[in-house]
């Protein structure tokens, strides 16, 4: 504590957001799709899926909501009046810029950044880190980050958790746990990060890979999911080509394992829930998918030690 004169750390909470009503999506999109509105079929499209998981209701938001206030309690709880946390969105209000602008109005000099995002890449996390960076040096904050906690023992505990549950409530369809197949997923992102050298694929499957031996699964793979719509090619294969495969190699029940996202969101309650569970029936594949982590507590206790141990390279870099 002495290092840093008894006062207020700032913890920025940073992730994609997402809209907080249905007259948001509009502008939503814009802001991803850099300041170009979606076309009127393409902003029909997007508010269909909404609609079909959330009926308009938005519990999205709270989602992330509650995700900051868990991180501010576990914190609070391991270094009682230390950090104040902030929240700081790439796409939508309060923007990442209003987060840090936030922290200097409440007089904080110094702060931590985490990403709601375990695995790095620079076109993911490193863009958050970046836009953080830019805003705390224009207001004279030192900040410090966290950049991935893919193989931290408590995130990956509270994985092998669910998928074990997963893998066992799907047992029975498939024939014995032995025959269920597990795809850890997580978001595509362009090819071209491999010419980067960008760790994104690589922390993935590593998280997998322990998940999976930790849980006593010996049948997985990895695939991709939600695809942006552009010209330049995306990783793949996308798990809506993965599943007529392991169709058609009598796969009869499959787990889903969304080990890059952590929270029930649209990529996740659509492009999981409704668009893949649909391709599964129709292949008479039984599709399940495991609990997101949201507020579990080993996930608070993550992103919490995460930002402990960050903030004690403060200052030293």
């Amino acid at each position: 504590m002495s290092k840093h004169d008894g006062k207020r750390i700032g913890v920025l909470v940073m992730s994609y957001g997402t809209p907080e009503s249905m007259d948001d999506v509009e502008a939503y999109y814009t802001h991803i799709r850099r300041g170009n509105a979606p076309t009127p079929e393409l902003l029909a499209e997007l508010k269909g899926r909404y609609e079909a998981i959330v009926g308009g209701v938005f519990p999205l938001r709270e989602n992330t909501n509650g995700q900051v206030a868990g991180l501010q309690d576990k914190l609070e709880q391991l270094a009682p009046g230390q950090f104040s946390c902030y929240q700081g969105l790439k796409h939508a209000k309060p923007y990442i810029e209003d987060g840090v602008q936030q922290m200097a109005n409440d007089g904080i000099t110094e702060a931590v950044g985490i990403v709601l995002a375990p695995h790095f890449s620079t076109m993911s996390v490193g863009s958050y880190i970046k836009r953080a960076e830019e805003k705390a040096n224009e207001l004279g904050i030192t900040m410090t980050f966290v950049k991935q906690y893919h193989m931290h023992p408590k995130l990956l505990l509270a994985l092998t958790e669910r998928v074990a549950d997963g893998v066992a409530r799907l047992a029975p369809a498939a024939g014995g746990a032995d025959k269920v197949k597990v795809l850890f997923s997580a978001h595509s992102l362009p090819v071209k990060i491999r010419e980067l050298g960008d760790p994104y694929e690589q922390q993935l499957l590593e998280t997998s890979a322990a998940v999976a031996k930790a849980a006593n699964v010996s049948d997985w793979q990895f695939t991709w999911q939600s695809a942006g719509r552009t010209r330049e090619p995306w990783l793949g294969p996308d798990i809506l080509e993965t599943l007529p495969v392991l169709a058609e190699e009598g796969v009869k029940a499959v787990l889903v394992a969304p080990v890059g996202f952590v929270s029930d969101h649209l990529e996740v309650l659509y492009d999981l829930d409704i668009e893949a569970q649909a391709a599964a029936k129709k292949l008479d594949v039984a599709l399940d998918r495991i609990a997101m982590l949201n507020r579990d507590p080993l996930y608070m206790e993550t992103l919490a030690e995460s930002v402990i141990e960050a903030l004690a390279s403060l200052g030293k870099e």
